[in-house]
Formats: structure tokens, sequence, C-alpha cells
């Protein structure tokens, strides 16, 4: 990334330039009389890791990994106890997350794979929130896993990224030494690069470098870090620290954690040697729940793992800080989602969501919410569909929908969806369906891995209507 040059301007040039009337197809997106004024446009950080359990962080509850630089985000921000995102795997939670919409709208339900046709990857006609920053000045730059289509047309810097450092895939060695499939090279723009570096600290460099070299302007990052994503490696450095914990792979997942904590200290220490932390938006997610028996994750209380749209595959670490805005130490407990990062983003960068995109957008700014100005939820409703599962929460209440059957639980009583309540509450199962029907007809199939089976969960839940008769007390 040191090699590549900066296309962005500073806030003096941006000022100037919309002062002087040359804004000209900037000026309907610019909120001139929005939440912010241009000159307090913040730098803005995004921190996405890969595989992070619900409760595999300090401040999540964990008690064997300190993860004291991750934590301080929430305690000098906020943390949402009810942070989702939109897909319980990898490369549709990113697709969400890049352009703010359910992406199962667009037909970016599944995972491309290691090795896909080329016409796999984020759909060209979606915007991002890379090309949305950089249109109205930012530099813009990602570092670590992308994930979202190896062909060039769907490379980073073809989606609003000056910058780019990382791999193109959905997983990669740690240490250079392990081979790499020809597509999946770790990348400085388009060119493969040599990187002896464990990649969690050759991430957190390039991202240091990043800050630095962009410090006086408004600028982007978007930090995705694989760990703690297998393959299960970490450096004798790490595996030291935790050499008291006798299971060999959460040792090893601790050890990775770790250097991973490490590495958003090096990018918050960047920020503040700039002086511009307090300044700069950041947030920290994970692309989706641990899954548990491949890194020794731990999604605890919640029930479920990677891959399932129960609790513990969807429901993750969610934390926010932007010290200049938002008061310090604050809990979050309305439910919101990854799709909320894009417009937060931009509305905090006086950029009107709404406005100057091709589609519209299903996440909301959370800023009104966290800083006081707005009370109630910020979503009355939220979906999901992975496949034959889809699920959708209103408030208190949740339905699942899995292949063979249809449940519903009450999130305040029972947030490990133990006790299923659909046979009792039979009108709250009946709305939320009907909710459910209703977003689901909106969307597009999949373009690649299979297609959605609504029809299985119908029938599914047909059957389960035919036994709660069946076990009805006869008039």
């Amino acid at each position: 990334m040191a090699e590549q040059q900066s296309k962005g301007i500073s806030r003096r040039e941006f000022l100037t330039l919309v002062g002087a009337g040359s804004a000209g197809l900037l000026a309907p997106e610019i909120l001139r009389a929005g939440t912010f004024e241009l000159s307090d446009r913040p730098n803005i950080v995004v921190i996405v890791a890969d595989d992070l359990g619900y409760a595999d962080l300090g401040v999540q509850g964990c008690k064997d990994v300190p993860t004291p630089n991750i934590d301080s985000i929430a305690k000098n921000g906020v943390r949402f106890t009810n942070g989702y995102v939109s897909c319980p795997v990898c490369s549709p939670t990113r697709a969400g997350l890049q352009t703010g919409r359910y992406q199962q709208r667009f037909g970016h339900e599944f995972n491309p794979g290691s090795n896909p046709p080329a016409n796999f990857g984020l759909p060209i006609t979606e915007t991002t929130i890379a090309d949305r920053l950089k249109r109205a000045g930012y530099a813009t730059g990602l570092v670590g896993k992308w994930h979202l289509g190896f062909a060039p047309e769907y490379h980073p810097m073809k989606r609003g990224y000056d910058e780019f450092f990382g791999f193109l895939g959905g997983a990669h060695s740690y240490f250079f030494k392990e081979p790499q499939p020809a597509n999946n090279a770790i990348l400085r723009g388009t060119e493969p690069v040599t990187e002896e570096t464990y990649l969690t600290d050759a991430f957190a460099r390039e991202a240091v470098s990043f800050i630095k070299r962009h410090a006086g302007h408004p600028f982007f990052l978007m930090l995705c870090f694989n760990a703690i994503h297998t393959p299960m490696q970490a450096t004798e450095k790490y595996l030291r620290r935790f050499s008291h914990i006798s299971d060999s792979k959460r040792r090893t997942m601790a050890a990775m954690l770790s250097a991973m904590d490490d590495a958003v200290g090096d990018v918050l220490n960047a920020l503040r040697s700039a002086n511009i932390y307090e300044d700069t938006l950041i947030f920290f997610i994970s692309d989706n729940g641990g899954p548990t028996a491949a890194n020794a994750s731990r999604n605890d209380p919640l029930r479920g793992f990677k891959g399932q749209v129960l609790e513990g595959g969807i429901r993750v670490p969610f934390l926010m800080q932007w010290k200049k805005r938002i008061p310090a130490g604050k809990t979050y407990h309305f439910p919101v989602i990854a799709l909320d990062i894009y417009p937060t983003c931009l509305a905090a960068a006086g950029i009107n969501p709404n406005v100057g995109g091709n589609k519209p957008l299903d996440g909301v700014d959370l800023l009104p919410y966290v800083t006081g100005k707005k009370s109630g939820e910020p979503h009355r409703w939220l979906f999901w569909r992975y496949g034959n599962q889809s699920a959708v929460r209103n408030g208190r209440w949740k339905l699942v929908r899995m292949a063979d059957s249809t449940q519903l639980y009450d999130l305040q009583t029972d947030v490990a969806e133990q006790k299923d309540l659909y046979s009792t509450n039979s009108d709250v199962a009946h709305r939320l369906e009907q909710a459910l029907e209703k977003w689901n007809s909106q969307l597009s199939q999949p373009l690649w891995g299979g297609r959605a089976q609504p029809r299985l969960a119908r029938a599914a839940t047909k059957r389960a209507q035919r036994r709660r008769q069946r076990l009805s007390p006869q008039m």
C-alpha cells in the first residue's frame, strides 16, 4: 500500500471546491442542513474480524483471552448487545456491508467458492460504500480479506478503493511458507507480492501506513482481518502467552485473537500519533458467528454457530466509537445490523445516504440513536435468508425457518433459543410469517450456489400448523 498514491483531497481543498460552486454533481448528496457540518467530516475506520464468536472478547464476557484494545472501542463508545450481520457466512455479509443492502436483493446469497467462474462476485450494478466516500473526496483503502470476486471487474480498486493490500479469496495462510492457490496471492494493488510477515501483523503494518500517509485528508479505511478464520496458525510469541490453555485449538485461537488485538492497538495508536483519534469514527464487527468446532470460538450464551440463522450464527460483537460525537461507555440494546454501517458512515461524512446511490438502502443511520437525538428502535424488522434457512426478528420475537421446521422464540426471556413458542403464540407466529413472506417476495434467487427454498419452509410451516391442530383440545 505504501507505493500507491492517494486520490483523496484535503478537507480545505474539499470545502474550497464546494464553496466555489464546483461541487456540481456532488451537491445533491451533501447534507447541507444535515446532522454535521462539512468541516466536521471524520476519518472512518471499519474493522472486520473473521469467524469471531459472540463471546470471544473481554467486553463480551471472555475470561481467558484478554482483548484490551478491541474492548477500548466499546469503553470509549458504544457496545451493541443485539448487533447482527446479514448472513451467517463470510462473503454475503461482506456484500451487505459494502452496499448497505440485503445482499439477497442482488443474488449474493452464498460464498462464491475458492475457484469460481469469472462472473461470481459482488454485482457491478451495486454501489459500494467506498464508491460513495471516494466521490465525496475521501481517500479510500482496503486492507485484508476481500472475498467478493476474483475477476478484474470485481477487484477492490474497481469498486471504489484507491488502494488495496490483501487477498481476494475467502481464506489464506498466515505464513508465507504455506502454498496458496494462484488466484489467491497477497496483492498490493493488482500485483502479487511476497509477504513473509505473519499476515495479521502485515495487515496492521499496512493499515498504519495508510493512516500515516492520509492523516491530512478525510480517509476511509476498511481493515478486514482473516483472523480468527482457519487455518489455525499463530506465532510462538503469541502461543507462549497462552501456554496455560490446555486445549490446543483454543490455545491457538487465543494466540491468533491476541495478535489481532495487538494489531487493532497499532491502528488506534497510529490515530493517536496523528492527532486524529478523537475525530475518527471506528466500527468493529465480526463477519458472522463463530464456527465453534472449527476454531474453538465461543458464542455463549447463544445457540448455533456460523452457517445458521440461529443467534449464534448471526449475532456478533458490534462496537462503535467516535469520541468527538458519541458518549463513552454506552450500551445499546435495540437490534442493529451491519447494513447500518454504510448509511452511518455516509451521514457522518455529511453525505445523504439516500441520495446519489443507485438503489434504496436497507441500513439506517445509527448516529441519531447513539447520540440521543432519536429514541425507539432503528429497525422494527430484521430479516435473514440463507438457502433453505430464513428468519425474521420483530422486537422481542424471532421466527426461524429451517428446511423441516418453523420455530418461534421470545429473545427477551430466551436469548439461547431453547423454548419454541410456535404452537402457543399462533397470532405472533402468523404475523412474523407474513412479514417474512412479503420480504422474501422482494428478493432475487441466488446468482450461484443453488436456489433459495422458501417453499420448503412454507411446507414446514403447514406441517407445524397441522401438528398444532392435532394437539389442540377438541371443542
